[in-house]
């Protein structure tokens, strides 16, 4: 079975480095520097500019947007040791990686334990290239943090599936190609009644409604199957695994929302620069409103340690082989410091922090002012904090009902 393991190092660091170093100044372009949009989930996708093109398939090329998945499907086949190498000379260049979205995040590591060898070659590589937009199936409107309880259906037609029935909070329905879904094909069971379904968005009888926030935008779509027929070919693992599947791709989301990873990229640069350049300084270079000193102290020194256990389970899911419930802690950890970051960020910018549009503020101002409203849902994606307290409570820490 593929897994995200590790590969055998290709040539020394050193050498590798360089080989990142190369590639980075014949591929990214400066003009590059700080265009990623961390929002195109809210704000939809934009259209690409001949250097975002060409970045992406170069970094789609040679699998590095996923460097650790198998090459054979289009990863980039490299040990933890290069893709670390190759995120600190990102990072160094101001590059960011072009190719993401939900089926890189979430469906593409679940098919990879999951899927057929077929499913494999036919989905991961596009995902690896960043072609095809996946979104998620999963809540309906009765079946939310109680999502064993959903109700759209599948019946088995022979050599496909009738699918029936209505999803919501689909993020990024409108923009998607494909959906990876949750779908009850026997009624008399709650979990085991669950199989997990890919789904065109395009196929006839799929419709999508976009919600409408009191922002103005549409992350959020209502999503209706009226007799959309799904190959049989379509199901990952088989029947009745679908409850299996879909909280192992929990998992894979939780553990990629939760650390250094969405909140903080949305924001930018530290808390501690941020509060330099909209605050004074003492003599010292040192902030000078002691008081807020001590609040970034506190939150860099909480959100460090995060870090240091972030790394800590990485170490001990590599030698397991994969994510677990843990994904639950840095789950609700992650997503409250992210929060808390996005609302010091804006109590630092003062009035600057208000701004959602027009002059006076700049780009990286109402990307943050963005970043901090929307980032409210981060405890609710991926199961809610309530959820991920009663996961932590029976599967870690070993408490059961008493009765």
């Amino acid at each position: 079975m593929a897994t995200l393991a590790d590969a055998p190092a290709a040539g020394t660091d050193d050498a590798f480095r360089e080989e990142v170093r190369a590639f980075l100044a014949e591929n990214f372009a400066p003009e590059l520097k700080g265009n990623n949009n961390a929002l195109s989930a809210v704000e939809g996708p934009s259209t690409e500019t001949p250097a975002q093109k060409k970045w992406r398939e170069a970094m789609g090329e040679r699998g590095w947007g996923t460097p650790t998945w198998p090459k054979e499907y289009g990863g980039g086949g490299l040990s933890r040791a290069q893709a670390k190498i190759l995120n600190e000379e990102m990072m160094k260049a101001g590059a960011w990686n072009p190719i993401g979205g939900m089926g890189v995040m979430m469906f593409g590591p679940t098919l990879l334990e999951y899927g057929s060898e077929a499913q494999k070659h036919e989905h991961i590589p596009a995902i690896c290239r960043g072609e095809v937009r996946w979104c998620q199936g999963y809540s309906e409107p009765n079946a939310g943090s109680d999502l064993a309880n959903l109700q759209a259906f599948a019946e088995d037609k022979g050599d496909h599936y009738l699918v029936n029935g209505q999803k919501t909070w689909t993020s990024g329905g409108q923009w998607a190609d494909k959906c990876f879904c949750l779908v009850r094909t026997d009624r008399s069971d709650k979990h085991k009644g669950i199989s997990f379904l890919l789904i065109d968005m395009d196929a006839p009888g799929v419709e999508v409604r976009p919600i409408q926030m009191i922002s103005g935008v549409s992350p959020f779509c209502e999503t209706f199957f009226t007799d959309v027929k799904v190959p049989k070919e379509n199901l990952v693992g088989e029947e009745g695994q679908g409850w299996t599947i879909g909280k192992r791709l929990l998992q894979h989301e939780r553990t990629n929302i939760s650390g250094g990873g969405s909140m903080a990229r949305m924001m930018g640069p530290s808390v501690s620069d941020i509060a330099r350049a909209y605050g004074e300084t003492d003599a010292d270079g040192r902030i000078a409103d002691p008081v807020l000193r001590d609040k970034i102290a506190d939150y860099e020194i909480r959100w460090n340690t995060f870090l240091l256990t972030a790394r800590r389970a990485a170490e001990e899911s590599k030698a397991s082989g994969g994510v677990s419930e843990i994904s639950s802690v840095l789950k609700k950890l992650g997503t409250k410091l992210g929060q808390e970051r996005a609302e010091l960020t804006i109590e630092i910018m003062g009035l600057q922090g208000l701004g959602w549009e027009g002059e006076g503020f700049t780009e990286k101002e109402l990307e943050g002012v963005r970043g901090w409203l929307f980032g409210k849902a981060f405890t609710i994606y991926g199961g809610s904090t309530e959820i991920q307290n009663n996961i932590i409570a029976k599967r870690v820490l070993g408490m059961l009902d008493h009765q």
